[in-house]
């Protein structure tokens, strides 16, 4: 399974989100620090999620950040998310 579908299941798993794109923008960032050759190490993520509201931005950000759990962040050198 790769990486991108991994970090869907995990949000989907913790958060049921009413809204997921999980878009890989390792391409953008090919030869530049960070880019391991994988084309998988630049990732933007759009969420909303009922589990969400009333938290803080950082709140917001530690729960995703919970959610796809240590494995999935230590193969991940940038991401970027979008919390609506």
């Amino acid at each position: 399974m790769g990486l991108e579908q991994q970090i869907n299941d995990a949000l989907v798993a913790a958060l049921s989100p009413t809204t997921l794109a999980v878009i890989n923008e390792s391409h953008l960032h090919a030869g530049h620090s960070g880019d391991d050759g994988s084309g998988e190490s630049h990732w933007r993520v759009e969420i909303t999620a009922p589990a969400l509201d009333g938290k803080s931005r950082i709140a917001k950000h530690r729960a995703i950040h919970a959610a796809l759990g240590t494995d999935i962040i230590g193969r991940i050198h940038a991401l970027s998310l979008q919390i609506s």
